[in-house]
């Protein structure tokens, strides 16, 4: 449990806190995950568990709290938990229960939420993102609760959400900024998506995130009072809330030394509000004596063998962090490249399938994030959605490499290959006589000497033992012929004549 002191210190809280220096701060935040898991089927009922369809189709006498109606819990779930549970090295509870927790609101049709308070199925757990580790409290199986549409003149309730399967999984207040609560979320999205386990879609609402936010001076130990901004579902959206309410805290007690911390920030529940750029109160917060758990008197407990818990432990996934790993000191990549493709399975996926017939990584990993997702930004679009085929950018990336194109070819090339996804980049070059590439010495040859005429420095750069007045030679002749020499014998070229030089 958080705690949080009552009074400031007698000195420390007086003579330091009025600056309002970052560098005198340390946020601590903690992060509750709300995961949507995507069974077929509802947590306590057969009732589909499917999103965008028309409103209440996807119910059930159970899903809408029918008097008499007996939930029934769906096994695959519980699987997905424990799936989740084993790739963050968490305990796996032998024997877990389930308990109501009872409030009103017009989008839960029972008055209470069946979750796992007392017991849940899954305690401990780490994450890592790069060098950093995170740790996790617990995470939990309950049920989501409808949805409120407003119109204009009206609200509606949409119950097809409602008993939803949710995983609920809390983090220590053991993050210390928002980029860094923003990468423990991605972390935790990414495995989902590699379990299969959720489609985490934040749009659509599969994934939801609740922050508990304080702030405290450098060299505290007491945690300070904190507050809690709901159901965000964006992660930009996450850390600019988190940066505001940083950023409020510190004016407060800055500007109120003597004052109570439990005053200037009395514990609440908050939603973000992107026009505004600021928390909005919602209500007061709850205690959890406030929602009266008691045990949920019509679900048995869940009991789970070893047996059960080493099958699924033994067919677990290469899981993102793995992953990671293998991109780092197998293929190479920079940290930021992978982590750019392994917090987006289908990406991660697309370049694997490349990889098959490449044997470039490095560049094709440039190609697909860097040259691709340019060309495709202006447009909301990424290469999971046009039908350019994985061995066809591993294709280009080849041709550049083995010198049947320049780079600067390869470049209106890819333009081609947007606006035909279906062809292939060497029929592309086959069928236009400007994207091959010139191997004439005779007409590159007075170009080169150009170049050398006009560069006398570089050269001498070049005999220092400069590696870069090279390349800048290079380019510079690549430049004359508008990119459409052969990199090799302009390369030959340079180096014969310097070496006569």
């Amino acid at each position: 449990m958080l705690t949080a002191m009552s009074k400031p210190p007698n000195t420390l809280g007086f003579q330091v806190a009025m600056s309002n220096n970052l560098d005198l701060w340390e946020p601590v935040i903690g992060l509750e995950m709300h995961v949507q898991l995507n069974t077929d089927s509802k947590i306590f009922s057969s009732a589909p568990n499917h999103f965008g369809d028309e409103p209440n189709v996807n119910i059930s006498v159970v899903c809408t709290g029918q008097p008499g109606s007996l939930p029934v819990l769906n096994k695959m779930a519980v699987k997905k938990a424990v799936q989740f549970g084993l790739a963050v090295g968490a305990k796996i509870a032998k024997v877990s229960t389930f308990d109501r927790k009872s409030y009103f609101y017009p989008d839960s049709p029972r008055n209470f939420q069946i979750t796992q308070f007392e017991n849940p199925i899954i305690e401990g757990g780490v994450v890592h993102v790069g060098e950093k580790i995170f740790q996790i409290n617990r995470a939990h199986l309950e049920d989501d609760a409808g949805m409120l549409k407003h119109f204009s003149t009206f609200a509606g309730i949409d119950y097809n959400r409602a008993g939803a399967p949710l995983i609920e999984i809390v983090s220590e207040p053991c993050i210390h900024s928002a980029k860094d609560a923003s990468a423990y979320a991605a972390a935790i999205r990414a495995i989902m998506l590699y379990l299969d386990a959720s489609d985490a879609n934040m749009e659509e609402g599969n994934l939801r995130i609740d922050a508990n936010i304080s702030v405290r001076l450098k060299g505290e130990k007491e945690l300070r009072p904190r507050i809690e901004i709901k159901n965000m579902n964006s992660f930009s959206f996450m850390e600019m809330a988190i940066d505001a309410e940083i950023q409020r805290q510190i004016d407060l007690y800055t500007q109120n030394p003597t004052t109570a911390y439990s005053e200037l920030i009395p514990a609440g529940t908050y939603r973000w509000d992107p026009e505004l750029k600021q928390a909005v109160l919602m209500r007061v917060k709850e205690s959890s004596d406030d929602y009266r758990y008691f045990p949920e008197p019509d679900l048995a407990p869940v009991i789970l063998s070893d047996e059960y818990i080493d099958e699924l432990r033994t067919t677990l996934p290469e899981l993102p962090q793995d992953r990671f790993r293998r991109y780092i000191s197998d293929l190479g990549l920079s940290e930021y490249a992978a982590t750019i493709l392994i917090n987006e399975k289908r990406l991660s996926d697309y370049f694997e399938e490349a990889l098959k017939t490449s044997k470039s990584p490095r560049q094709l990993c440039n190609w697909i994030t860097v040259e691709f997702a340019g060309r495709l930004k202006d447009s909301g679009k990424t290469l999971l959605d046009v039908e350019i085929q994985p061995a066809h950018v591993a294709k280009l990336v080849e041709m550049i490499e083995d010198k049947k194109i320049t780079g600067k070819i390869a470049k209106s090339v890819a333009d081609d290959m947007l606006a035909s996804p279906g062809l292939d980049p060497e029929t592309i070059v086959a069928k236009n006589p400007d994207y091959q590439p010139t191997s004439d010495i005779g007409s590159i040859e007075p170009l080169v000497d150009q170049v050398l005429n006009e560069n006398p420095q570089s050269i001498a750069d070049f005999k220092a033992g400069k590696d870069r007045a090279f390349g800048f030679l290079v380019g510079s002749v690549m430049k004359l012929t508008r990119g459409k020499a052969s990199p090799q014998v302009v390369n030959d070229l340079l180096r014969k004549k310097l070496g006569e030089k």
